[in-house]
């Protein structure tokens, strides 16, 4: 996750002269960033260069994301009343990020295309917050006393992503991901009442091209997810790998490398990989990853690493 990114020159390079969100709208820059990392290091998938938040877009809000800090949305939704002020957005009026496909699909022929999105609850929280929340009390706070709007509003999240997930796949995503980085933060019981139904949804409209679900800090949710109609759950490194895939059953398990492993250097970064590798030990459905995103600081030769290792280490 994150493979393309500011532990790359080329990418640190492109972001002197341009904003994050001007290379995602300039498809030939995104597609650029996009396949350096899979042209350097081998990777086995490319993943579409975008954001999670760009659905929010469409939805008549305003945002940006701000360097170190990341989505900050304008004028936060507070109140009942704010939520009537956005509606659904349209999947074609990010056609940018369909082109940017395409032309992944000419300069990579042979790597699958893996496209995202952000998912209800964690863009809710943005909308609510304004930008990432250590605690959420917003977002809670509007969940429990505003139901109904609460719903209103994950019922428009739904009706912008499940649409744009689709758009992806028809212009060549030959697999997703739905990101749902903040949903850790709730209790089994508040993801079963407010969040659940509104996933299901999402992967009940999208078929065709396998999902992955991912969110952080889910150990406590992982049998609520045992029964939604996704195919891989990506984990991030606060759960033994070997038992989150017990607790989901014969769903494939993505992960779960901890990124500031690779900050220690290649023979801790290959060690670790080893034990990820061995307490799956090759079962089939295996998708080996980072527990989250690459960051910042990172060596890429040891990236360069941990690919070829993984990849000698599964050919066996």
């Amino acid at each position: 996750m994150r493979q393309a990114g500011r532990y790359l020159p080329g990418y640190t390079e492109l972001r002197r002269t341009h904003s994050v969100l001007e290379i995602i709208r300039s498809p030939h820059l995104a597609a650029k960033v996009a396949s350096e990392p899979v042209l350097r290091f081998g990777f086995d998938g490319a993943i579409v260069f975008s954001d999670i938040i760009l659905p929010l877009t469409t939805m008549g809000v305003g945002l940006e994301l701000e360097e170190g800090v990341g989505p900050v949305i304008h004028k936060p939704l507070r109140t009942q009343d704010d939520v009537g002020h956005i509606s659904p957005g349209r999947a074609e009026d990010l056609a940018f990020i369909y082109t940017q496909i395409g032309l992944l699909r000419e300069t990579l022929p042979d790597v699958p295309i893996i496209g995202f999105a952000g998912a209800p609850f964690t863009l809710a929280s943005y909308l609510i917050e304004g930008r990432y929340s250590r605690a959420f009390e917003q977002t809670k706070s509007f969940m429990y006393r505003h139901t109904g709007a609460w719903r209103v509003l994950m019922k428009d999240i739904v009706d912008t992503v499940a649409p744009y997930l689709k758009a992806q796949v028809r212009h060549g995503a030959e697999m997703l991901q739905l990101f749902d980085s903040w949903v850790g933060a709730l209790s089994p019981n508040d993801f079963r009442e407010y969040v659940k139904p509104y996933l299901q949804e999402i992967f009940a409209d999208t078929v065709g091209v396998p999902i992955i679900y991912f969110g952080t800090s889910t150990a406590g949710l992982l049998q609520e997810f045992a029964d939604l109609e996704f195919d891989v759950l990506g984990v991030d490194w606060r759960v033994n790998i070997a038992s989150a895939w017990r607790q989901v059953g014969k769903k494939s398990v993505q992960g779960n490398l901890d990124p500031a492993t690779l900050l220690g250097g290649e023979e801790v970064a290959l060690r670790e990989t080893g034990r990820i590798l061995l307490e799956v030990s090759n079962k089939p459905g295996h998708v080996f990853n980072l527990g989250h995103g690459v960051l910042p600081q990172t060596d890429p030769t040891v990236v360069k690493a941990v690919v070829d290792f993984v990849h000698t280490q599964t050919e066996r």
